[in-house]
């Protein structure tokens, strides 16, 4: 069969979860939630940050441009596992997946970068406390987001272009619930060494350089809060982190997990499950923990529902 370019490749097939008709009913209810859950509890930090002046700072400017990269990264895939899950179809279109994979690697890289700058935030207000509002201005803090949202946007961009060159040998099948770039072209019949390359060198650089800078911030603050005589103070100060460390945890730790598990022992449709807490689960804990470990996100949200009633 001669191979076809993607341009002429009509639809792909997204093999998802599972096959089995019971459990795809139970993933139905089950992502339906988390994604519910993701974007009410996100819209409602960026609620809280934008209608509450206190909350007019640094942190939380980041906190709110991170819960908006979180319902977009949602978006990007739940909402087409959700269609396919209801109507038994696995199919998705040409410009469909195209589309996934440029969003995709859009507001992932803008969640890791999102992430670096807040762990330098929180390295800045704990090691230069009395500079905080001078280093951290308010233009420093929209140049690091619009920095931080350039570099996303070039890369994704460079993710569509190398989408684009891929040709198939026929409508292809991908083991995942959404359109995966390292999938993708491990399914190509054409030549991908060029695209392999670029994939993992761009995921070590975007994803490896972040990792660094927020082991630099994070060694430092812990630092220089073990020199803190005080036990509330040290309390507090671990707390505040504690939230941002866990998010990290679980965001780093999947997707390091993922990405060198393709790379070793390729096993399509555990990296599938594995992805699911990276893509899903992380978007849905960011609003949770930010909110729930957080008194004046709390504070701000019973004064709107004050307002309100």
């Amino acid at each position: 069969m001669e191979p076809k370019n993607l341009t002429h490749v009509s639809k792909f097939f997204l093999l998802g979860l599972s096959d089995d008709p019971e459990l795809q009913t139970l993933l139905f209810g089950l992502f339906l939630a988390m994604y519910l859950v993701t974007v009410l509890g996100n819209l409602l930090i960026i609620l809280a940050v934008t209608s509450d002046s206190h909350l007019h700072t640094p942190m939380y400017f980041f906190l709110s441009n991170l819960s908006l990269a979180d319902i977009s990264f949602s978006t990007t895939t739940i909402p087409k596992m959700l269609v396919n899950l209801q109507t038994h179809s696995k199919s998705i279109t040409y410009a469909g997946c195209l589309t996934q994979v440029t969003c995709f690697s859009l507001f992932a890289f803008l969640e890791s970068l999102l992430l670096t700058v807040m762990s330098h935030d929180r390295l800045v207000a704990t090691c230069h406390p009395l500079h905080y509002l001078v280093i951290m201005n308010p233009r420093t803090c929209g140049l690091l987001a619009l920095v931080s949202f350039s570099i996303s946007l070039l890369t994704s961009l460079l993710h569509y272009l190398m989408m684009s060159q891929l040709t198939f040998c026929a409508d292809v099948e991908i083991p995942h619930f959404f359109c995966d770039p390292p999938q993708l072209v491990n399914l190509a019949c054409s030549n991908t060494s060029t695209n392999n390359l670029l994939i993992y060198f761009i995921g070590t650089i975007l994803g490896g350089a972040p990792l660094l800078g927020i082991l630099y911030s994070y060694t430092r603050i812990i630092s220089s809060i073990l020199r803190v005589s005080s036990p509330d103070v040290k309390y507090k100060a671990f707390s505040t982190c504690g939230s941002h460390l866990s998010v990290l945890c679980v965001f780093y730790g999947t997707g390091i997990g993922v990405y060198l598990s393709s790379t070793v022992s390729p096993s399509p449709r555990k990296g599938a499950v594995a992805s699911v807490m990276y893509t899903v689960v992380t978007p849905m804990l960011n609003p949770l923990i930010y909110s729930l470990r957080n008194k004046d996100i709390k504070s701000a949200l019973w004064r709107i529902i004050s307002r309100i009633a």
